[in-house]
């Protein structure tokens, strides 16, 4: 068994330093970060009792060897001695220091989630580095890990600049490969390497001493990670060290490790997770990067810095408030908040000024002209009919009101998987849950002609490639119905209504209801242009359902045209009267 060091926390200490500052105010973190500090304080006085001790000397030894070891590279860092931010201090410091009663290490993952720019990837070549040749660690295997090779490349090449710019590193470890072509470090007095890998590598059997993952917003499946992990089993001491920026797929391994990195940070995984480091940046409820800067270094721990610059941010920012498309893009990279699309359409802010007044009587819409559009599930999926009413004197704006229905059956399944609350919002009311495991398109219709009875329906778009099922069933059970146009999903037909909504909803000429699952569609609505420019949803790219936003398009497309009437007798055998 290895000697143990209590090791007292004095102004040597930037690690208890930093857990400090953030505690009592002086640097300012968002709400994750402000629990790892407070986890830190307080397992310098409870983990003692749990077998894990904080030692100074090998935060000192980590930190250290960046300094006096490690070398930056690019533009005015090219050759600078790498002087770890307090921050890095934290992050390093954490996990080098702690250690359980034979000296090894307590944490054996490090998720670090930071907005672009505040030097993650250098930090992870370091710790690459150090596992490589002053861990102790006889045949150490040092993995830069990704989904894609070229996506692991990219740590990897930080890591072999690190190792061309500091002189004791060029003399000690053997580079294979030349330029961006090199691919492997060997440091041949333990038996050593670091090296790229990736799921497309086809390697199997690594046993990662450290294994280094960048962008895990960028993994869509967990198998690398699960991979690597799996090799840990005959290490004495193995760290799996991810970083990335935040993502937009709640549904992936990077919300996974996000999401229970926060609640053990926070001290809400009974027992306690000893094993897991999390620092992520965040901000605050009610912080709002485009209107007040002094959050954004709860995402950009380096800002003070200048890194990224100031003047880089204020002008993302002035970008996406001009460009709705691109201001998820911004609040991700920039400002590390979890967004439910790619490169939404439509912005948050957008949407929610369009928010119904309160004063706003939903009776007035009995009797008022309204364009309707219906996207239904083939079986399983969410079902919308999404009406738009048109102006009047008393009431200058368009007026949109949804209704959703999903399948009753495994309605609890499908909140977990979708990550949404259907059972709150079918209990207020905002989503029917129809018996059974598919969507029963005739009580659909039944309700379709029940709110077709209260209001002025002069038409509702339909989605082509269904709508012989549909009108069998009109004809079959013998509703009236109000005309039926079919509306097909292609970029040409579907280009000038999506102008078309886009403009009543930017120019303030739209009102919706506030039904939350509406809200949720607007989100993840993503916008796909082809060579021509002509723009469409493409439900293909959202993270969630867009069933609402793609209804509701296709009424503003068919209200667009007024008094243009498709005969739907050319679709029977036997015609019907509207």
């Amino acid at each position: 068994m290895a000697k143990r060091r209590l090791v007292k926390t004095t102004s040597r200490d930037p690690v208890t330093r930093y857990a400090r500052a953030v505690v009592n105010g002086k640097i300012t973190a968002g709400p994750h970060v402000r629990d790892a500090c407070k986890r830190h304080l307080a397992d310098l006085e409870q983990a003692p009792s749990r077998g894990f001790f904080f030692d100074l000397e090998k935060v000192e030894r980590a930190i250290g060897f960046y300094r006096d070891v490690l070398r930056l590279n690019g533009g005015e860092y090219e050759g600078v001695a790498y002087e770890l931010l307090l921050w890095q201090c934290f992050v390093v410091g954490s996990v080098f220091g702690w250690v359980d009663a034979d000296g090894y290490r307590r944490f054996r993952l490090a998720y670090v989630e930071t907005a672009k720019g505040s030097g993650k990837s250098p930090l992870a070549a370091g710790v690459g580095l150090y596992g490589l040749v002053a861990d102790g660690e006889s045949r150490a295997e040092i993995y830069a890990a990704a989904t894609k090779k070229d996506q692991a490349m990219i740590l990897f090449r930080d890591a072999v600049a690190m190792r061309d710019q500091s002189p004791e590193l060029a003399k000690r470890l053997t580079k294979s490969g030349v330029g961006e072509n090199a691919w492997n470090l060997a440091y041949h007095q333990t038996g050593s390497f670091f090296r790229p890998i990736s799921a497309d590598d086809g390697q199997s059997g690594p046993r990662p001493h450290i294994s280094l993952l960048d962008e895990i917003h960028e993994h869509k499946t967990g198998y690398v990670v699960e991979m690597l992990k799996a090799g840990q089993k005959s290490r004495r001491q193995p760290l799996l060290f991810g970083i990335t920026n935040s993502g937009t797929d709640k549904r992936t391994v990077c919300w996974d490790y996000h999401d229970y990195g926060a609640k053990v940070a926070a001290g809400q995984i009974d027992p306690g997770d000893d094993s897991f480091f999390a620092y992520i940046c965040a901000l605050d409820e009610g912080d709002d990067p485009f209107k007040d800067e002094s959050c954004w270094e709860k995402a950009n721990p380096s800002l003070k810095h200048g890194l990224p610059g100031i003047k880089y941010l204020r002008e993302q920012v002035t970008q996406a408030r001009g460009m709705p498309g691109k201001e998820s893009i911004v609040r991700r990279l920039n400002f590390c908040q979890w967004v439910e699309a790619e490169a939404p359409w439509i912005g948050g802010d957008i949407w929610f000024d369009a928010a119904p007044e309160l004063e706003f009587d939903e009776a007035s819409l009995y009797g008022r002209r309204c364009w309707g559009g219906l996207d239904l599930s083939s079986t399983q999926d969410l079902t919308a009919l999404v009406l738009l009413f048109e102006p009047t004197a008393a009431d200058p704006h368009w007026r949109l009101k949804p209704w959703f229905w999903l399948p009753g059956d495994g309605l609890h399944d499908k909140a977990d998987k979708d990550r949404v609350p259907y059972i709150a919002w079918r209990d207020a009311g905002h989503l029917a849950a129809l018996p059974g495991r598919a969507i029963d398109k005739l009580a659909v219709l039944h309700k379709l002609a029940q709110i077709a009875s209260l209001y002025d329906v002069h038409e509702i778009a339909y989605d082509e490639w269904r709508i012989a099922d549909l009108l069998m069933l009109i004809q079959q059970e013998g509703l009236s119905m109000p005309p039926l146009a079919p509306f097909r999903q292609g970029f040409k037909s579907m280009a000038p209504a999506v102008d078309e909504f886009e403009r009543l909803l930017l120019g303030r000429h739209m009102k919706h209801d506030g039904n939350p699952v509406m809200t949720w569609n607007a989100a993840n609505a993503v916008v796909v242009s082809d060579p021509a420019g002509n723009r469409k949803i493409a439900k293909e790219r959202a993270t969630g359902r867009v069933d609402g936003i793609v209804a509701a398009v296709m009424a503003a497309g068919r209200a667009m045209t007024k008094e243009e009437r498709p005969d739907i007798n050319q679709f029977l055998e036997d015609p019907i009267s509207a």
